[in-house]
């Protein structure tokens, strides 16, 4: 029986895999994905990994791989048929009856898929053609030059009315077929069916399948008046549910590229060819609920990249609304924020993947955007207004369907609301609470320096003493920041990680000069095949004259919290704690950078608003440079006591 591949993919939403394979494997946690025994070759170490997200199962001792139907035929040997049957017993779906008139609309869709594959053809052939000078040109003033039209298959529709209906009415197509496509339109009023797209840039949509079942057309003269023109909903295309480049960003995903969500196709064509495989964007409206699922499908965290203006606010607000009810442990979102002014095509033709990878390491986690949207409109300047926002923010947690994540997010946002409203030490005095009488951030005696909160008089050290104190802040330029060092010590001791992240290390932002160019040398190393083992490439850092940095990072590195950076620790345990302090790296990289404008607008702006954000920045970057790898079963490959989170 040929099952429809929608009722297959709802089996694959109801579910995970893990919950499949773990009514026969004893999974536990590790990251972003679950690992266990093998079901298949008897073994003491775990090798046997499954990832949700990606949707399958691997085992590193059979190299067996596969979903949750693989699964189920590997290790009860069930023909694929009664595996689903089994399955959608278990998600509690009916199966599908193929009828006469199923058959018939699968072998349609069949037939419009052909269909949409002749037109994009078509609109690649004039595009390349002399007609198509005029969509060339635009293109390369957006700086997609033929490579990239041929790998995104742009095309172009002629002016004229019945070019694309001629041009496949001679390869026998019928009237009706590229009307239900949506190719042609047509009305009552209309007495010949003519081309929907003319004069545009053609940029094709896909679905998951890779398939072409719909168009975006870019108009080219300025007094048209749809700028952007999307194909109808026909039965192949439901633009609420696709994204475009999606069928390419999943694969791309799969192999570790960073899922990002933006507003245009050029801008996804952009940042694609600037390095960035997993960029996707809506089909001309705002995310919907199930494209949000199918970025989740991808990511357990894409990134939403939006203007800095008034309206990037908007659409990252509604985007908080419509992810709320959805999140689940490790699932949620980030929003990086661009410059005023440019989207990520201007960005990217202005300083190309550098300026990306700025933007992304300062991207803001949900709840601190959620926490900026609700500061944004509040006034907290009476115990009554005071009360409503501590009422809006339980609101706001309430629609959490995960009982977890609720109740995480509510200690979060609450902790915050109360540090806004708790009196601290401000030029060395003591922390005082008024007796029935808020106080403030601010020390508002006279003759002390101290300001009251909307006070917008130049800071002379009412914020700047307090940051001068601060380690986080004053550091030394000579010193290595702790995690630049233990990633290059490590890399000196298991060179074989440059095989695995030599890409990703030359990306990572570095502060300290020493620090990069030891990073330099490594990487030179490792083009050179001068990293086979620790002791040749230490030779050759040494010959390099860099033995003396080593030695510094040697003494960066504590024997008790750090061993996966020292030449004993087992691969396995390596790779877990590599990979966190990847994270611990970018999340402090972009936390310095928050502080920094944090510093900035208490400077400009003393208000309670702004010294509270100050505040909750330097406790998040204590927080982290304190972090140390706290994941179940960490350690026990290389012999040491296992700890759990």
């Amino acid at each position: 029986m040929r099952f429809p591949p929608s009722f297959l993919d709802e089996i694959r939403a109801r579910l995970p895999v893990s919950e499949v394979v773990g009514k026969r494997v004893q999974l536990k946690k590790q990251g972003r994905e679950w690992r266990g025994l093998s079901p298949f070759n008897p073994e003491k170490t775990p090798s046997f990994y499954v990832n949700d997200q990606k949707g399958f199962y691997h085992c590193f001792s059979s190299g067996k791989h596969g979903d949750q139907f693989d699964f189920l035929m590997e290790v009860e040997g069930l023909p694929f048929p009664e595996a689903v049957e089994r399955l959608a017993s278990m998600a509690g779906l009916p199966m599908p009856v193929q009828s006469r008139e199923e058959e018939q609309r699968e072998s349609r869709r069949k037939t419009l898929h052909e269909v949409m594959e002749l037109a994009a053809k078509y609109y690649e052939a004039v595009l390349q053609s002399r007609a198509g000078a005029k969509g060339r040109g635009y293109l390369a003033d957006r700086g997609l030059g033929p490579s990239t039209q041929g790998r995104f298959r742009l095309g172009y529709s002629l002016p004229d009315r019945f070019a694309l209906k001629e041009a496949l009415g001679g390869k026998g197509i019928p009237v009706e077929d590229m009307v239900e496509a949506g190719l042609l339109i047509t009305a009552e009023d209309v007495a010949i069916p003519y081309d929907r797209f003319r004069d545009r840039v053609m940029f094709p949509i896909t679905d998951l399948r890779g398939r072409v079942v719909a168009f975006g057309g870019r108009a080219l003269e300025k007094d048209v008046p749809a700028k952007y023109l999307n194909s109808p909903e026909t039965s192949l295309f439901h633009k609420g549910s696709l994204l475009y480049n999606g069928f390419s960003a999943r694969a791309a995903a799969h192999n570790g590229a960073p899922v990002i969500a933006v507003e245009g196709y050029v801008d996804v064509i952009a940042l694609v060819e600037a390095g960035f495989s997993g960029a996707v964007a809506p089909l001309g409206t705002a995310l919907t609920e199930e494209q949000l699922a199918l970025l989740w499908k991808m990511a357990a965290e894409p990134v939403l990249l939006f203007d800095g203006d008034k309206a990037g606010r908007r659409a990252a607000y509604r985007a908080i609304d419509l992810a709320l009810p959805h999140l689940k442990p490790g699932v949620s979102l980030s929003f990086g924020t661009l410059p005023d002014g440019q989207d990520p095509d201007d960005l990217v033709r202005a300083g190309g993947r550098e300026a990306v990878d700025a933007v992304l390491a300062q991207a803001r986690p949900l709840a601190d955007v959620l926490w900026s949207r609700e500061m944004e409109s509040a006034s907290v300047d009476t115990p009554e207004r005071r009360a409503a926002l501590e009422a809006r923010i339980g609101e706001v947690v309430r629609v959490i369907a995960d009982e977890t994540v609720r109740k995480h997010y509510r200690s979060e946002l609450m902790d915050r609301f109360r540090r806004l409203f708790t009196p601290v030490a401000v030029q060395g005095e003591g922390s005082r609470r008024g007796s029935g009488d808020y106080q403030g951030r601010f020390d508002r005696s006279s003759g002390r320096g101290g300001r009251r909160p909307n006070d917008r008089r130049p800071v002379s050290g009412v914020a700047g003493e307090g940051m001068r104190r601060s380690a986080l802040v004053r550091g030394a330029a000579a010193e290595i920041p702790r995690n630049e060092a233990l990633l290059l010590f490590a890399a000196i001791n298991h060179p074989w990680l440059l095989d695995q992240c030599a890409e990703e290390l030359a990306d990572l932002p570095f502060q300290n000069k020493e620090a990069a160019e030891l990073r330099r040398a490594l990487l030179d190393a490792h083009m050179d095949g001068d990293d086979a083992d620790h002791e040749r490439l230490a030779a050759r850092l040494e010959s390099q004259g860099h033995a003396p940095l080593v030695a510094r990072l040697a003494r960066a590195a504590i024997a008790r919290h750090d061993w996966p950076a020292f030449a004993d620790a087992a691969r396995s345990d390596v790779e877990l704690w590599w990979h966190q302090r990847l994270v611990l790296h970018r999340r402090g990289h972009a936390l310095s950078k928050d502080l920094k404008e944090a510093e900035k607008r208490l400077a400009e702006e003393p208000t309670d608003m702004n010294w509270a954000r100050f505040l909750d920045v330097q406790r998040q970057l204590a927080a982290l440079d304190g972090t140390e790898a706290l994941v179940e079963g960490f350690g026990a490959a290389s012999g040491r006591p296992a700890r759990s989170m």
